[in-house]
């Protein structure tokens, strides 16, 4: 497996790690690994069902059997379509506190593994390269101030037809970086090889040329 090359794109909520992700993906004809999503999916489960964030062993219970399908860009859980229900603010916060909970990052470790297949792999998420795939040739870390990153999500919120308070969102989003960062399981932070892409000031075209710069190097 280790000889199926893996690029780690990592980065807090909001830095747009998933549409990058998805366009290098598409340039170089591998697969892709939206690990949030199964954070997402789990802590979704866990609302659906009432269970406690609180409850770590029902939490690994529900992470390692989850019924789940991915396919072509839509997500199903137990045959529902859930791609839309799993990208709400709700979730997004669920997901960031079941991320927390080191047996549900163990019973999600190997579901990751098993995404590595030939020619290669796309993962992002905010430990593929430094926990998941550490053996990763290219490393990025994809990041961008608080305020740009709402600023991004209010813009996402309102093409859906959904108001959203700017100063709410940046709140939410530095909570949400307070608890990725500090976790005591698998922290959010730059690979120690990580080539750290700062895009406040830059827009989808000029991320995608510069990582595909770092992987033509």
């Amino acid at each position: 497996m280790n000889e199926i090359p893996v690029i780690t794109i990592d980065g807090p909520a909001g830095s747009g790690k998933g549409t990058i992700a998805k366009l290098v993906a598409k340039k170089l004809g591998w697969h892709i690994l939206d690990s949030g999503a199964l954070y997402r999916l789990t802590a979704f489960a866990a609302l659906k069902k009432g269970v406690s964030f609180e409850d770590e062993s029902t939490l690994a219970i529900l992470a390692r059997n989850l019924d789940v399908i991915f396919d072509d860009g839509e997500i199903l859980l137990e045959n529902q379509k859930v791609t839309t229900d799993i990208r709400s603010e709700e979730c997004g916060n669920a997901a960031s506190k079941v991320a927390a909970c080191g047996v549900v990052r163990d019973a999600l470790l190997q579901r990751q593994h098993d995404f590595r297949q030939a020619p290669g792999l796309i993962a992002d998420g905010r430990d593929m390269g430094t926990v998941v795939f550490t053996d990763a040739p290219i490393k990025i870390y994809l990041t961008a101030s608080a305020e740009e990153r709402a600023k991004r999500r209010l813009n996402q919120l309102k093409e859906n037809g959904i108001n959203a308070s700017l100063p709410r969102l940046i709140q939410e989003i530095e909570e949400r970086d307070d608890r990725d960062m500090n976790r005591e399981e698998a922290p959010l932070k730059p690979a120690d090889d990580a080539i750290v892409i700062d895009s406040s000031k830059m827009n989808i075209e000029q991320v995608v040329k510069k990582v595909m710069e770092a992987i033509d190097k």
